[in-house]
């Protein structure tokens, strides 16, 4: 077996592992696979980012239909407010940060990256000890406040999901349900309906550096890749209850964290 083909046959398997840990909790596993690209595969920071933003995009789009069975457009459009609120601030966001992203020295910008995977992996375990809250109320009476914390929540976010190549979907969802009270299947998917617009903001804006090529370059490994993260998000779903969210959330919470921990170590031996 050549070196290309090991390689691709291990983008395939992580990609597979990546999409089932994602599909269990309904996220796209970005951010599990952002660190395997940069310490096990060797990509450069900035081109791990691109590469991570394109598989994310397609990965979402894929799992934003497959919901439709669970949550109808009608359902979604429903609560459009919510969407339309998020992206005012997420698309601002991840304009400047991907512009940003791209002017920064691979130092800064690696201190930023290990810095946000540790501080989703404290999310993470928040959501495991302290759950997201039942009360489906939204937090702010005021629909001015909440409009404004809407802004303010979704420009941090999108900030994020360029910086990581994330769909954002583990600070979106807690997001949508402790800010606007939504349900947790529901705002899973309109979770969806904001990466979706906030990445190909963020990916536009990774078009314009010299690092895109990465995705030409790599573009066998990506497809098996995304095959992986797509056959094993639908396995991850399949089974979606089975394991308790909470002891989900905190033993990915901590895989996160070690992640973040190996990626340090890697970046600091380059």
């Amino acid at each position: 077996m050549s070196k290309i083909d090991a390689r691709n046959g291990k983008g395939l398997l992580s990609g597979g592992l990546i999409g089932a840990l994602g599909g269990l909790i309904g996220l796209g596993g970005a951010e599990f696979r952002l660190p395997v690209l940069i310490g096990l595969f060797r990509l450069p920071t900035l081109e791990a980012v691109i590469f991570n933003k394109a598989m994310s995009l397609a990965v979402v789009a894929a799992s934003f239909i497959f919901r439709m069975k669970t949550v109808p457009l009608e359902t979604i459009f429903d609560n459009s407010y919510i969407v339309v609120n998020l992206l005012a601030g997420s698309l601002v966001g991840a304009w400047y940060a991907a512009g940003h992203a791209m002017t920064m020295s691979r130092k800064g910008l690696n201190s930023i990256i290990i810095a946000l995977l540790i501080m989703l992996s404290i999310v993470m375990l928040s959501e495991a000890f302290i759950g997201l809250g039942n009360s489906h109320t939204p937090l702010f009476e005021s629909s001015v406040l909440l409009f404004i914390a809407g802004l303010i929540c979704g420009f941090l976010i999108g900030i994020v999901a360029a910086l990581l190549g994330v769909a954002g979907g583990e600070l979106l969802i807690p997001t949508i349900v402790i800010l606007f009270g939504a349900d947790i299947k529901l705002a899973g998917s309109l979770s969806l309906a904001v990466s979706l617009p906030t990445m190909i903001v963020g990916f536009f804006r990774y078009s314009q550096s010299n690092s895109f090529s990465v995705i030409k370059n790599e573009k066998s490994f990506f497809l098996w890749m995304l095959l992986g993260s797509l056959i094993g998000a639908g396995i991850g779903s399949l089974f979606l209850g089975i394991i308790p969210s909470n002891l989900l959330l905190g033993a990915l919470g901590v895989i996160l964290l070690i992640s973040a921990v190996k990626t340090a170590k890697h970046m600091k031996s380059n």
